[in-house]
Formats: structure tokens, C-alpha cells, sequence
């Protein structure tokens, strides 16, 4: 199972995991980034996904996206807008496990390097490194948080470079692989506006926004070109932009990705 980024969005994930189960389609490995990668360690530990769900629902807004002062007043010239703190803490809360080897599947998790632009694996098939460290970077999206520093590189939420690392998945044996797309896309609704973020931020998202959904795009095509590959379940909830920290809007996603399972299924 691939799971992508996309914040709040992301309990898209666990509803589409509910219905898979129904199905009975259990995941054995995990791939996945950003606020994926956190979900799939709470899932790879061996939590359903209803628990899961539940331990979601204790997160409050302040908890993951805490301004920093500094940060306004420092404008372009400051590293990030959010503290890197209340992240880091809500990880290490919601994950109890600590290393890679305590989960009771295999999990990768993919970031991104900023100085090389290299896409880093941790986790089964990649690098051995604490497992809230792995997930805070591959949670530290630009401009929001300041890079995680492991190993004397800089390391950045994992959709700068794959928002769905199907081309990760490639590399491990399966009979069949799910992706479940909650990242940016052409098909997403606009923003409603509510959480307008300043103008600046508001061009930047944009942009990241367009690149991002070309790039999932472009792997989802690349993956059933390839011959030899496994069939490809691509579920793709139904998203807003804007919506990253809609931390009220957890329910609704969550089944969003129930019902987009479903009608794939």
C-alpha cells in the first residue's frame, strides 16, 4: 500500500484501508511520505484503522501548525513560518514505537534532500534511523517547517519529489499494490478561502501545487506502462486545496477515502 501526503486530507487513508478490509484486502507493506507516512507507521504497528482514526481526532490545530513570531517578523528572510516542536511531539505521542523493527509490517518512508534533490528512503529497503525522526522529515514541507538535519543533510516532506512513491514500491514483490492519492491535483475544488494563507504563501502553494500533481500523474502513468509491473488500484479521494490544516474536515476525509475505495473496488 502507497499512501501520499496531503495533511489533514491524508485520513483519506484510513477510510480507504475500512473498505479495503471489508474486502477483505489486507496490506502487508507500506510505502509512503509526509502525513502518509505517519499514518501508515500507526497502521504498520498493527492498529486498524479505526483506532487509528480515533487517535487522529485527539490532534488540535495548534498541535502541528504553531506560528512562529520570528517568522512574521523575519519574513523572507526567516527558514520557516511554523514551529518544528508541536509537529515533532505529536508524532512521537501518536507513533509510540520508536525504531523501524518495532512495526509488525515493513514500512518505508521516503523525504526529500534539499541539496540534492535526492529522494531518501528509511525503513524497510532504505536507511536504518529513528523512526520519529524519519517522520518528521517526511512531514517538513518547505516554507511551513525547517528541515529536519539527519546525517549532516537537510531533509524536506518526501512530495517535493514523489507525493505517491509508486516508483519506491517497484522495488518490493507484490501481487498487488493500492496508491491512495490525497496530494495536490487538477481535479481538486478550490479553495474555499476560510484559511487563506498571506498572499506569498498562497503564490508558493500554487505552484507547488501544479508541480505536484504533474508528478503523480506522471507516476501513475509510468507504472502501468511498465510491463512486468503488478496491477494498480489508484484510489483518489475527493480533495479541496487549501485544506492541509483543516483539521475539522478530518471526518469528512476519512470518508471521502471510504467511498473513493469503494466505487474502485
Amino acid at each position: 500500500m502507497v499512501l501520499s501526503g496531503g495533511g489533514v486530507k491524508a485520513a483519506a487513508h484510513l477510510g480507504a484501508v475500512r473498505a479495503l478490509r471489508e474486502q477483505g484486502i489486507i496490506p502487508t507493506r507500506f510505502v509512503a511520505t509526509s502525513m502518509g507516512a505517519v499514518i501508515a507507521a500507526l497502521l504498520a504497528a498493527g492498529l486498524p484503522p479505526e483506532e487509528v482514526f480515533q487517535r487522529l481526532l485527539t490532534v488540535r490545530r495548534h498541535d502541528v501548525a504553531r506560528p512562529r513570531p520570528a517568522g512574521l517578523v523575519r519574513g523572507l528572510f526567516s527558514s520557516a513560518l511554523l514551529y518544528p516542536e508541536p509537529l515533532q511531539q505529536t508524532i512521537a505521542r501518536l507513533v509510540e514505537q520508536t525504531r523501524f523493527e518495532d512495526l509488525a509490517l515493513p514500512l518505508t518512508v521516503t523525504a526529500a534532500d534539499l541539496d540534492t534533490s535526492e529522494l531518501v528512503c528509511f525503513g524497510a529497503g532504505g536507511e536504518d534511523a529513528p523512526l520519529h525522526q524519519a517522520l518528521y522529515a517526511a512531514c517538513a514541507l518547505p516554507i511551513w517547517y525547517p528541515p529536519a538535519v539527519m546525517g549532516g543533510r537537510r531533509l524536506a516532506d518526501g512530495g517535493i519529489r514523489s507525493v505517491l512513491p509508486l516508483q519506491v514500491a517497484a522495488q518490493f514483490p507484490a501481487d498487488i499494490v493500492v496508491g491512495v492519492d490525497t496530494g495536490p491535483g487538477t481535479d481538486a475544488a478550490p479553495a474555499s478561502g476560510r484559511l487563506a494563507p498571506p498572499p506569498l504563501v498562497q503564490m508558493y502553494g500554487e505552484a507547488m501545487h501544479g508541480l505536484m500533481s504533474a508528478n503523480t500523474e506522471l507516476e501513475v502513468a509510468l507504472w502501468r506502462a511498465t510491463p512486468g509491473r503488478p496491477p494498480l488500484i489508484y484510489i483518489r479521494p475527493e480533495t479541496a486545496r487549501g485544506e492541509t490544516f483543516a483539521i475539522a474536515e478530518m471526518g469528512r476525509y476519512e470518508q471521502a477515502g471510504y467511498e473513493a475505495a469503494r466505487r474502485v473496488l
